[in-house]
């Protein structure tokens, strides 16, 4: 399985470098799709191999100095993404111990992912045409409360980030589609990094595959490595509609995971 999945995390962090998905809303229904490992094991890999991949683009943003203008603002939404995405992993551990059953907690990932990337959709193409025009939301309070939001949603969902985070940093901040990419990337650093802790702390990984998990997160890193240098030399334009088509590909997974799930 290993030249299988490194590839998917290759494509999916470049990919999801260049939109400001952060790799997991692809790596996380991929790795569902070959039913091989429990979800409590794809959600924590996916995991560590967006947290590597944000990193490294985050790093390497401020090696160059072309962090975002609104540090301020992102930095207040990633502090609340930390608060919730802890909530949303504890929601995803009671989910789990309550239904004893793997396939109900997949299903149920898999139905609101699939919500989540319509929403996200229709919002992309509609602010345009309809002229929405973004808020300017300021201070801190604002910001942590939306990250809160975002952090839960994302954590529970095992993806990091990404669809939700590209759309409360332009509707809620009135960001640019490529300034949101930046933003959401910086915002996943930050909650993926306790969805992780939170993972190592409480959950039974004993059944990881610690070469499956290297070469994952170095697959991320090189796939993060070629997305920021390709986001660069593309439109706003080119970012929403790649975005938007990625979006689409990610939904028909989901529909082939849930009903893989609902026939166990």
């Amino acid at each position: 399985m290993y030249w299988i999945i490194w590839p998917v995390c290759l494509a999916a962090c470049l990919i999801g470098s260049i939109c400001g998905l952060g790799g997991g809303v692809i790596i996380k229904p991929a790795l569902d799709l070959f039913g091989s490992m429990d979800v409590a094991q794809v959600s924590f890999l996916s995991g560590c191999t967006v947290l590597a991949m944000a990193l490294y683009s985050v790093l390497r943003a401020r090696v160059k100095g072309t962090l975002s203008a609104e540090a301020r603002v992102d930095t207040s939404v990633a502090v609340g993404a930390v608060v919730g995405g802890l909530a949303g992993k504890q929601l995803f551990s009671a989910l789990s111990a309550a239904f004893p059953y793997p396939r109900i907690v997949g299903c149920s990932q898999a139905a609101a992912l699939f919500a989540v990337c319509l929403f996200t959709i229709v919002y992309t193409v509609v602010k345009d045409r309809r002229e929405i025009h973004g808020h300017r939301l300021s201070g801190w309070l604002p910001g942590c409360a939306v990250g809160v939001g975002l952090g839960a949603v994302s954590a529970f969902l095992g993806i990091g980030g990404g669809p939700l985070n590209i759309v409360a940093m332009t509707f809620f901040f009135a960001m640019a589609s490529k300034d949101a990419v930046q933003a959401s990337l910086y915002i996943i650093l930050y909650s993926q990094t306790a969805a992780t802790v939170m993972a190592l702390a409480t959950q039974d990984l004993s059944g990881v595959d610690p070469v499956l998990l290297v070469g994952m997160v170095a697959f991320g890193i090189a796939g993060a490595a070629g997305g920021r240098t390709i986001n660069g030399r593309l439109s706003n334009a080119t970012v929403d509609r790649l975005f938007i088509g990625l979006l689409v590909a990610i939904m028909a997974i989901t529909v082939a995971n849930f009903l893989g799930f609902a026939a166990m």
